[in-house]
Formats: C-alpha cells, structure tokens, sequence
C-alpha cells in the first residue's frame, strides 16, 4: 500500500510540475488560462480569480491545463487565445512544461549529492576464482586503501582506478589488514560485456566483491550543483543513445523501455530503500519525461513544437484536419506502444507468475 502511495505522488509531481511549466508561461504571455486542475474527475475543492478556475479533483493522479482558443473548435480569435499567439509564444508555452520537468531533475540530482547518498566502501566481501586477487592472496574482510599509490575510498573509486590500469597487466594494490598496511602486486584480467546501451566494452577485473558496509556521502553546495549538472549532462547524453539506438535496431526496445508497470514495481524496491532512493527515482523519471515529450511525435509536446516548426517555414499552419489526421495516427501509435510495453511489463517483471501462482 506504502509502495502504492509512493508510486501516484511520482507520477502527480511529475505531471503537476509539467502543466505547471504550461501555466506559468501562458500567463506571463498574456494567454488567458480557463482552468488549472489538480487531479482528475470529480471537483472537490475549486475557486475561480481573475478568469482562472483553480480546483483539486478527486484522482490525485496529476492535473492539466486549459488554455482560452487551443483548439480550432473553440478559438474565436481574441488576443487572449492561445492559437492567436505568433509560433514562437505558441513554443514558449509548449517547451516550458518539459523544460520544468528538466530542471525538476536537476535539482533532484543536486539535493541527492548535497544531503547525501549511500556508497559502498572498499572492504572485500567476496572473491572470485581464477582473478587475480584471489591467487595474490587477498582476503574477505580486507580493506583496499590505494590503487598503485592512488588513494581510494569508495568501491566506485576503486572500479574506476583498476579500469585506468587495465592495459598494464598487473596493479599495485594496498590494503589494511588486522590495521597493518599491505601491498600486493596483483594481475588484472580483461573481460568482455554489453553495457547498458548494448554496446560491446572490455574493462579490467581482479576478481573482488564489496561487502554490505556503506558510507553517506555529502558534498558542498557548489561541488553538489557542479555534480549535479554532470550527471543531468551524463543521462540526457545516455538517453538520447539509447532512443537511437533502438531507432536503429541496434538495442532491443523490448527490454529497456518500461511502462507504469515497471515503474511501479521500481517504485517498490526504490521505497524500501529509503528517501533518497526515492528522490533519486523522480530525478530520473522527470529527466526522462521531458525527452520522451519532446519527441516530435504528434499527441506529445515535441509532436506540437514540429507543427509550430512547419507552420514556421510555411508561412501557415497544416490546417485544422491535417493535424486531427496526423494526432489521430499518432495517439493510434502511442496507445499501442502503451498496451505493447504493458505486455511486456507483465512478463519481465513477474506479474504474470504472481496471477498465475494466485490462482493455483
């Protein structure tokens, strides 16, 4: 139920903060907004200033926005209407939704690294026969301090120096072991594998596995901002190759793109992990959101920006039923990408087996 929970306030965050970005900019471009909705279906609450109507429904499952004229039923060509804008308002109002969802991440990602996040340390779980470690004489329990004189204090640290060191063959490490200081030489092998692009990688191993203890990292304000940038840099980067990637055949749709399905059941094991699990999960999923919405896919937010792009050029717009025909096409397109990963969701995440065992 908890998991439940946790899972709709996501999602309404998520999609409040969207149509909030639409909000705010209409308004500061002078569009007359007929109503902001928090939630769906019935009014519970609702209160209407200066030709706004503001309520909160009862399904808290995000909200929406109504703008004055934004179809060509309802427009009557007053300034105030939102098809009575130039393309270049018409894209401000458009863009600004995703662009909140954007900056929602980033600030997301730079609350994570300023208040700080678990990470594994560097003492030996587990070895693996046949690397390296093992025959040097490395022990479970031991804890590696240095990587050829390279200190080291955190597993991702110790990861990323043996990687570095990969094409020599052999690695000085330095470990504490009962607080005497030790040094071993130790042969590192390659290893080849699919990273999460599906995309071939070798990397160096000695054959270590960390052990269960973790430490809370926290940095600065400025070092977490700095932080924060790269890895909203580094995602949107990874996103936009793993879209081209699939576009090309070259990485499989079906097992790395996930619906609300698989979105819940990360939810769940993100709610068991604590807050910042949390926290870091609605990063990720408001950066991905606004790449998804702005694919210029009719029905998303990218598919009108590609409208306002080509009534740009033209001088006029496609007309009122090229459009409904191309949304028609493309909302037929979405639905059965939805239904299709809801599928595959079932199986990939065990539902299927759940219903079935159910019922046994």
């Amino acid at each position: 139920m908890i998991s439940l929970f946790i899972f709709f306030a996501i999602l309404g965050v998520l999609i409040i903060v969207h149509e909030l970005g639409h909000f705010i900019m209409s308004k500061r471009l002078g569009v007359r907004v007929e109503k902001f909705s928090l939630g769906f279906g019935p009014r519970l609450i609702y209160r209407k200033n200066r030709g706004t109507e503001y309520s909160i429904c009862a399904i808290p499952l995000g909200g929406y926005v109504k703008l004055a004229g934004d179809t060509y039923d309802e427009f009557k060509g007053n300034p105030d209407e939102y098809l009575a804008q130039a393309p270049g308002k018409r894209f401000k109002i458009i863009f600004f939704g995703p662009l909140l969802n954007y900056i929602l991440g980033f600030l997301c990602f730079w609350l994570i690294f300023f208040a700080g996040y678990p990470t594994l340390t560097t003492k030996v779980g587990g070895l693996v026969e046949g690397y390296g470690a093992k025959k040097a004489g490395i022990e479970a329990g031991d804890r590696i301090i240095a990587v050829d004189g390279k200190k080291v204090t955190y597993w991702e640290e110790l990861q990323e120096a043996i990687r570095e060191k990969a094409h020599s063959g052999t690695v000085r490490i330095s470990f504490i072991r009962n607080n005497e200081e030790k040094n071993l030489e130790i042969k590192i092998r390659e290893n080849s594998f699919e990273d999460i692009l599906g995309q071939k990688r070798t990397a160096g191993m000695i054959g270590v596995m960390p052990s269960d203890e973790i430490l809370k990292v926290r940095h600065g304000p400025v070092k977490s901002f700095l932080l924060a940038l790269n890895k909203t840099y580094d995602l949107t980067v990874m996103t936009y190759k793993a879209l081209w990637r699939m576009i090309t055949g070259r990485l499989s749709m079906r097992e790395s793109v996930t619906g609300p399905l698989g979105i819940f059941y990360i939810t769940s094991q993100a709610a068991g992990m604590g807050m910042i699990a949390v926290i870091h999960l609605v990063a990720l999923l408001s950066v991905s959101l606004c790449i998804f919405n702005l694919l210029p896919l009719p029905v998303l937010d990218g598919g009108h920006i590609l409208f306002l792009a080509i009534e740009k050029i033209r001088g006029r717009s496609l007309g009122e039923k090229a459009e409904r025909v191309i949304v028609h096409i493309g909302l037929s397109l979405i639905i059965t990408l939805a239904v299709l990963v809801s599928l595959n969701d079932l199986v990939k995440f065990g539902y299927v087996e759940k219903v079935i065992g159910f019922f046994k």
